[in-house]
């Protein structure tokens, strides 16, 4: 994951410096997670038939090979835009079947019990990367290039490959008489039924379009409203990577408490309004300290959806639950970047925020009136 972040940061930096668009950045946010809106309900289906594990290796590998593809590419100078877009598209791809089959096998590692710990603990190791990525790319750039940068992501799935290798998990192959069509009609009429389950990916529905978006715009913020560069966007993602860290911390030493869906809300509603301040912020260190808590307050709302579905779900619809999970998280994304890029061209990327922001806020404070049984899971 810290390869990941390393690329991430990289080809970010990469686009805006090919192009000097805040639009395009968004272009590419946008083509990385719109196959996700296609294809992550399949990779659900695909989930429930077959071993994860073995799902989590190949796509492990088409990642590698996309890695080293653009650092190629990037090394002979020959790197363009469409190629960054080409390569963001082909990994939307194959992230479709890979999320929901890594959020899946989960409970077939730890079980129910320990559900919120694992999630959290995942959320750890996730943003211990997200702070240490950053921070290493903007050294790493100077150093050794960008193509470096995606080389070194490159070599990083060796390591996730030869983890995956040595998992050990309770796989239950369930009996499928049904085509995949049909399985997929199954796992959204059972969603339908579930009023709790539709709250839920509506509010990760909400965060994607309106709230995680800010994110593709850090390197416009840190460039045209800090005027602080390379080194400081890293600083800037490694903050909200701390209060993330941070909150997965607070969520894994709480393990399985009660009243989950009230903090759930609670840190829905303390999200949009760091975001809005966020957006108000004009000095790097109060930029720093906002978004340590847009970091943690996001993550722990995600967490904990995230741990709920999988809490309330059987078994047998698990993968196509956790492919809703990654279409609302994932899939909607694209349209919040495109969004999120397209006004900022014209209004200014603090006022895109911060409108991001007030209308996280209206959503969560009425999906808490509409939905009172969240409160007491």
């Amino acid at each position: 994951m810290i390869g990941t972040w390393i690329q991430t940061v990289a080809q970010s930096w990469l686009v805006f410096s090919l192009t000097n668009s805040a639009f395009l950045l968004g272009i590419v946010g946008f083509l990385s997670s719109m196959p996700i809106f296609f294809l992550s309900l399949i990779g659900g289906v695909v989930a429930d038939r077959m071993d994860k594990k073995k799902i989590l290796i190949f796509t492990q590998i088409i990642f590698m090979i996309l890695a080293f593809a653009l650092a190629v590419l990037t090394q002979k100078n020959i790197i363009t835009p469409w190629q960054i877009m080409i390569i963001a598209v082909l990994n939307g791809v194959v992230m479709s079947f890979d999320g929901p089959t890594r959020q899946a096998i989960v409970v077939e590692m730890v079980g129910k019990s320990h559900l919120l710990n694992a999630i959290a603990l995942n959320s750890v190791a996730f943003n211990s990367s997200r702070i240490i990525g950053p921070a290493v790319c903007a050294i790493l750039v100077s150093s050794i290039g960008m193509s470096g940068c995606f080389y070194i992501n490159g070599l990083s799935f060796f390591a996730v490959i030869a983890a995956l290798l040595w998992i050990k998990h309770v796989h239950v192959q369930p009996v499928r008489n049904n085509s995949a069509l049909k399985d997929l009609e199954e796992g959204l009429r059972f969603i339908r039924r579930n009023k709790l389950i539709l709250i839920l990916v509506s509010m990760v529905a909400v965060s994607s379009l309106f709230g995680i978006s800010y994110a593709i715009l850090m390197p416009v913020f840190a460039q045209h409203v800090l005027h602080v560069g390379l080194k400081g966007l890293g600083l800037l993602m490694s903050s909200s990577g701390i209060g993330a860290l941070v909150a997965g911390l607070v969520l894994a030493r709480l393990g399985n408490f009660k009243y989950k869906g009230k903090l759930l809300i609670l840190s829905s509603i303390a999200f949009s309004i760091a975001l809005i301040l966020f957006s108000m912020s004009k000095t790097y260190t109060a930029s720093l300290v906002t978004l340590f808590f847009v970091g943690g307050f996001s993550v722990m709302a995600i967490s904990l959806v995230n741990t709920i579905l999988q809490t309330i779900v059987e078994h047998e619809y698990r993968g196509r639950i956790m492919s809703v999970f990654m279409f609302t998280f994932a899939g909607i994304m694209p349209f919040g970047n495109l969004i999120a890029g397209s006004l900022s061209q014209v209004i200014g990327v603090s006022l895109t925020i911060m409108i991001s922001g007030i209308i996280c806020l209206a959503f969560f404070l009425a999906f808490n009136i509409l939905s009172p049984d969240l409160r007491d899971i």
